[in-house]
């Protein structure tokens, strides 16, 4: 799309904008500020949810948000009363060392559920990440590498996008997630600021979508976390309405989706212990729900995933997958290939099954299979609903990066 274009420096792209990042083992702490932003968020569907969850769903009902604090390496979930006492302490710091209304910040955390918070260590890294605060590009990966957990990378994102008015904004993001990654969101945090003019009403209607496009499509384990925040802040820097008649701009809208879709597809590469990017591409579906089943349901079966860490094109477990997504299928009509980024093969067309042993087909499939980015493509034959979904394979790693875990 000729008018999104993909920026380099992650938040410093964000006038009136200063993050920081700073980190003491595996305890990190991220600041981020932008005074006087609307903002709205997106959370976790998981019944138990972690303190600072709770804490700002509080704050984003008043749609302004001025600034955010993120730890990691404590989750500060199935904490009880003190867990919500931590995050008033904590915000209550950043207020008074900023100069912040408490209600104008929120707060969120990610790491190992049912501990209590090392407050003293955490408050320490809090100091030194507010020293830090700054508008540069090594600010935002700062900002990106602090709420790392068993990530292997810092993941931003920026874009410029033109509006239909032929005025510029732009939007800048980062996010975690590597591990407890499911639909309706994972251990995902993520923040994204714009410098667009748009009320908060309307960000939360575009995050939404945007979430649904992307954080919601995307599968490591299955494991649903109890911290997932994705977060939207509007401090209109650029001076450009991105709503005109009531309605948000549809390139602004685009744009959004796409920067989501980037940050969603880093944390399926960066799944624990992967080897291998999966993408799961449905069309001819009956309606777009039945594509999100299926393609969610692909990139989810644990058989599927180690499969593709096995370099199998076994298109039974493929087509196992959609048959118990709720999806509607007739398996008499539906076309699976399997590509990677040279080339593609049909494993089954029209319901014929072409990759028997010994053809050609089935050897190309083997050899894609071996690629680092594996493409399952699905034409139903039933109408014009279409999805993509991501994931990674299900490696010997990730079991022993679970099984170690908290100790």
């Amino acid at each position: 799309m000729e008018y999104i274009k993909y920026i380099d420096g992650g938040f410093s792209v964000i006038e009136n904008l200063k993050v920081s990042g700073a980190r003491e083992g595996k305890y990190g702490v991220t600041i981020i500020v932008s005074p006087n932003s609307t903002a709205s968020a997106v959370f976790t569907n998981n019944k138990v949810v972690a303190a600072p969850v709770k804490y700002t769903k509080n704050v984003v009902k008043k749609g302004i948000v001025s600034a955010v604090f993120v730890n990691s390496g404590n989750a500060n979930c199935f904490t009880g009363e003190q867990g919500l006492k931590d995050c008033e302490t904590l915000v209550e710091l950043l207020s008074k060392d900023l100069n912040i209304p408490k209600g104008e910040i929120a707060i969120s955390s990610t790491g190992v559920i049912g501990r209590e918070m090392p407050i003293d260590t955490i408050s320490k890294v809090a100091y030194e990440s507010i020293s830090k605060l700054g508008n540069g590009p090594e600010n935002s990966l700062a900002a990106a590498r602090a709420i790392m957990t068993t990530d292997t990378f810092p993941k931003e994102c920026a874009v410029e996008v033109t509006l239909t008015t032929g005025e510029t904004v732009k939007i800048a993001g980062i996010t975690k997630g590597s591990g407890m990654i499911a639909p309706n969101m994972g251990t995902m945090l993520s923040y994204i600021v714009t410098d667009a003019i748009i009320p908060a009403k309307e960000i939360k209607n575009a995050l939404k979508q945007a979430a649904d496009v992307s954080f919601n499509m995307i599968v490591v384990d299955g494991d649903e976390s109890t911290n997932d925040t994705c977060l939207m802040m509007a401090n209109g820097a650029s001076g450009v309405e991105a709503v005109n008649d009531g309605k948000l701009d549809t390139n602004f809208q685009q744009a959004l989706n796409c920067l989501c879709i980037d940050l969603a597809k880093k944390m399926a590469r960066d799944g624990e212990g992967a080897t291998k990017f999966i993408e799961a591409n449905v069309g001819g579906a009956r309606n777009l729900e039945d594509a999100r089943l299926a393609a969610k349901s692909i990139i989810s079966s644990s058989l599927f995933k180690s499969a593709v860490f096995g370099g199998d094109p076994n298109w039974g477990r493929i087509v196992s997958a959609i048959g118990y997504s709720g999806a509607d299928l007739n398996p008499d009509i539906v076309t699976i290939s399997v590509a990677d980024d040279e080339e593609d093969v049909d494993l089954v067309r029209k319901g014929e099954i072409l990759a028997f042993e010994d053809t050609p087909y089935l050897e190309r499939a083997e050899k894609i299979m071996q690629s680092k980015n594996v493409i399952v493509n699905i034409d139903m034959g039933l109408g014009y609903g279409q999805a993509t979904a991501w994931g990674c394979d299900l490696t010997y790693d990730y079991v022993k990066i679970n099984a170690e875990y908290t100790t």
